[in-house]
């Protein structure tokens, strides 16, 4: 009797599970048609061209990148999705700074598409331990350290 029960019951699994296979079915095989690995490796070798594209000397690299993300993810692969997320930009036009390093460069080319990748400048210079409070990273990739005014202090006035 208890067999009985689990053949019955394993009917019953395999109903619910051939109803939801169906409509998992397309799912799936766009998921199979569109996996990372089946993107061509030449996405993903940098072009001659690009240096004097895009400025910069690859003799010495700069060593922090500003990124921002211009474009939506919606409909985007979930590894680009996750590859956004993990960079943290998952707001808009909202810049982020990164390491010019080979690990992050690797996940920046996944997603060059969606994001902008500038190098961070210092026209005035590494900012001071003081200073930090007064810096803001302008449009452009630059680190610009609001200069304020110091308090002078009152001599007496002697007539």
């Amino acid at each position: 009797m208890a067999a009985g029960r689990g053949a019955a019951g394993l009917g019953a699994v395999w109903k619910v599970l051939g109803k939801r296979a169906e409509g998992v079915a397309p799912a799936v095989w766009a998921r199979q048609m569109f996996t990372r690995s089946r993107i061509p490796k030449a996405v993903f070798q940098p072009r001659p061209g690009d240096h004097e594209k895009y400025g910069g000397d690859p003799e010495q690299p700069h060593k922090i990148h500003v990124v921002t993300r211009i474009k939506s993810v919606i409909g985007r692969p979930y590894w680009e999705k996750m590859i956004i997320h993990n960079l943290g930009l998952d707001k808009a036009h909202q810049p982020r700074l990164h390491k010019n390093i080979p690990s992050v460069n690797s996940k920046l080319k996944v997603v060059k598409h969606l994001i902008r990748i500038q190098p961070l400048k210092l026209p005035h210079g590494l900012p001071t331990e003081e200073e930090m409070s007064d810096t803001f990273l302008t449009s452009k990739g630059e680190l610009i350290i609001r200069s304020r005014l110091k308090s002078v202090e009152q001599k007496e006035i002697k007539s």
